[in-house]
Parts: C-alpha cells; structure tokens; sequence
C-alpha cells in the first residue's frame, strides 16, 4: 500500500514516543493542582499502641497500720488508639496561591506539549520529503550510470574504428567513475532518510507518494505571519505561563513570613494507663494560632531567589518572542526561495535537455568532442537534481513556516487521527480526594 503524507503525519501524531513522552509531563503536571488543593482539606491520622509494664512497690514496717513490711506487684498492659484531625483555617494565602500557580504549570504544560506537536509533525514532513528527494536523485544517479555506460561502450566502439582518441575513451571511463561514486553517495543518503524517517514516523517507508505544500494555510503576507506567531505561538504562550507561575512562587514563599491558623482534634481511648482495669475516653479540640519571628533568614532569602527567578522567567519571553520572530522571518523567505529556485530549475531542465540532444547530434558528425556530450550529460543531471531538492525545499518550507506562526497541528492539517485533548485527564483528577489509581487504570 502507498504511503501519503497525511498518513505518515497522522501515524507520527499518534505514536511518536517523544509526543507521548510530553503527554504524560502534562498528565504528572495535572496532578499538582489535587496537590495544592489538599491544603484546604483536612489531615486524619489515627495512632495505636500496646506495651507491658510491672511496678514493684514496697510498704517498710510502720509506715502504715500493719507492724510488717508489705510488698505489691501490679502488671499492667498499657493500650490505646486514637484519631486526630488537623482542619488549616487560615495560611495567609499560601494553598490559593499554590492552586494559581498548579493551574499556571497546567496551561504551560498544555503550550509546551502544543510545540512539541509541531515539531514531531515538521519532522515528520521533513523526513518523508528527504526520502522522496533521496529516492529521486538515486533514480537520477543510477540512470545516468546507465546513459554513461552506453556512452563508454560507443566512445570504445568509434576508437576501434579510429573516430577518436584514446583521450576520449579515458574521459568516458573518468565520468563513469564518478557517476558510480555519485550513485553510490545517493544511495547512503537514502538510507539515512530512510532511518530519520523510521525513527520519526514509526515505521519504514514504502511506495511514497507525491506531497503538496500546505500554502493554503499561510497568512497572506509576513507581516501577518508575524502578528499571528507573536499572538499565538505555543513557545510564547508557554513561557507566558512561567512568568505567572514564577510571579505566584513569590506569593507561595512570602506566605512562610505570616500567620497560620489551624484547629485540632484529638479522640482517645486509654486501658491500663496507671492501675489494672483503668479504662479512659479523652476528647479534645485546640485551635492554633503560629506567628513567625524569626527562622534564620531562609525564608527572606528563598523569597529573594524567588523575585530573581520570576525577573528570569520575564526576559525568557523576550527571548523566546525573538527567536520565534527570526524563525518566521526564515521560514519565509526559505518559502520564497524555494518558489524561484522551482522556476529556474524548471527553465534550466528544458535547457540542458536541448543542449544534449544538440551535443549528441553534433558530436554524430564531428562538430562536437566526446568530453563536450559528458558535459551536457552532466549539465543536465544537475539540474535534474537541482529541481528535485527545490521541489522538496517548497514543501518542507510551507510546513516549516505554519509551524513558526504557530498553526502546525493535526487539526489544522485535518488528520485522520484521533486529536489527543490534554483538558480530559485534567478534569478526572483536579478534585480527586483519594485513590492511587490513574484514570486510564495503571
């Protein structure tokens, strides 16, 4: 069965195991807001325990009514369990600002995973264009082995019959030689595409068929390609979320500085506490209230470092705007280069064709050198070449510059797969109480 380029992607975007790699960050990043938000629920614990014990006591004679010296010996079994729940009353902001700063790691995870799918879907494009380039230029390279082999064995047949020289003949094998080297090098290039492709896509190619470039899906002009990928860009959105997140770590830490208020209570059960028999039920609630004073200055310090990383995460999306400019920038023109190279390589296939069936007829009546026909031939499987690799460029490119504007995804390509939806495991575990079992079972 023919391979196309929308199944190739489609196989990429359900089993690349670099994209399901970042699936499950998003899913362990989901559970950080459960996590925040159990600072809002109560802590039970319940204690057990049993033990032994022997009091020997003595009465000297005298001390008490009796004239004689009395000894008592008690063995006691000393038990109990009992049940404590500590409820968080107030933490000065602390839990709110961890579920903010959960749910900002979310929607970054969610951006992140967003840009990955885009590069997974390049790569893949990339790959499946290089093994069709690969695969062309080998057919170009193997048949013009054949066309120089055919020119060797006549150029040998005309020296026989003294038409031309031995010059002629060595010329002849030189070319042939390095058309054999130049096969040769396709052939090692192919397989190299062939790998990037199994190891992008999942599986080997086979009976690739012709790609189109996905134009229709670009903005219109640069500057509207610009505007877009400075609005929409996953990586920008991404780190957007850091800064949010990295502004409530601020908060997070700074909350260490004030008040906690919390209430506690505590049910027991006791047997044997002090003598055989003794049996006491003990019940008892306690709010408490903790000011910090003074705790060594870690806290002033981890608040400090939390400021300098929040000014880090600032600059980060400056950079990250740049760097998302710059690759729309050369997406673009990449695009546009590739369109012009398509048209003269086209102009410069018709041409070379003309001026080797001119050589050869030429060279028939002697006009024209043996080494004049090799470089027509030659002239000619370059530019064959040439207009392959610029074909692919086109391709590759229109692919390339919908990722910069942030729009390479599934379903903008319409792929026949089913679109992975990060918010579903999110919604499954944000107000889990308890359970060590995911939702897909594990």
């Amino acid at each position: 069965m023919a391979q196309t380029m929308d199944s190739a992607l489609a196989r990429a975007y359900s089993g690349n195991p670099t994209l399901n790699a970042q699936r499950a960050f998003v899913r362990a990043t989901d559970e950080n807001v459960p996590q925040a938000k159990s600072g809002y629920r109560p802590r039970i614990t319940a204690s057990a325990d049993i033990g032994a014990s022997i009091i020997d006591s003595a009465v000297p004679a005298g001390a008490s009514s009796s004239p004689f010296r009395s000894t008592t010996t008690n063995r006691l079994a000393p038990r109990g369990a009992g049940v404590q729940i500590t409820q968080n009353i107030f933490d000065s902001g602390r839990t709110r600002n961890s579920i903010s700063q959960s749910e900002s790691q979310v929607l970054g995870a969610r951006a992140t995973l967003q840009n990955t799918e885009q590069n997974v879907l390049l790569d893949a494009a990339t790959s499946y264009m290089n093994v069709l380039r690969d695969t062309a230029i080998l057919n170009l390279n193997r048949n013009n082995v054949e066309v120089l082999e055919e020119q060797l064995r006549q150029t040998r047949d005309r020296f026989q019959v003294g038409e031309v020289t031995r010059t002629d003949v060595a010329q002849a094998e030189a070319r042939l030689s390095s058309a054999r080297s130049q096969a040769i090098l396709a052939e090692s290039n192919l397989k190299t595409s062939v790998a990037r492709f199994r190891q992008n896509i999942g599986v080997e190619p086979r009976k690739l068929t012709p790609s189109r470039p996905v134009e229709g899906l670009l903005p219109k002009s640069l500057p509207l390609a610009l505007n877009q990928a400075l609005a929409n860009h996953p990586a920008i959105i991404a780190s957007l979320h850091g800064v949010d997140a990295a502004e409530l770590q601020v908060k997070v830490t700074e909350a260490d500085l004030y008040p906690t208020f919390s209430v506690a209570g505590v049910v027991q059960q006791r047997y044997d506490s002090t003598f055989s028999g003794d049996n006491r039920l003990s019940a008892s609630i306690v709010g408490s209230l903790t000011i910090p004073i003074y705790e060594g200055g870690q806290v002033y310090s981890r608040t400090r470092q939390a400021k300098e990383t929040a000014g880090q995460r600032r600059i980060e999306v400056d950079t990250q705007r740049d760097t998302v400019r710059a690759a729309v920038v050369s997406a673009w023109g990449g695009l546009e280069a590739a369109k012009a190279q398509i048209s003269a390589a086209q102009s410069q296939v018709e041409a070379a064709s003309t001026a080797l069936a001119g050589v050869r007829e030429e060279a028939k009546v002697g006009q024209r050198t043996t080494l004049d026909v090799l470089n027509a031939q030659q002239e000619l499987v370059i530019a064959r070449s040439t207009l392959v690799t610029a074909q692919r460029d086109r391709v590759v490119a229109s692919y390339a510059v919908l990722s910069a504007v942030g729009k390479l995804s599934s379903r903008t390509l319409k792929l026949k797969a089913e679109n992975y939806d990060a918010r579903q495991h999110y919604e499954q575990v944000k107000d889990l109480w308890w359970g060590t079992q995911t939702p897909d079972g594990r």
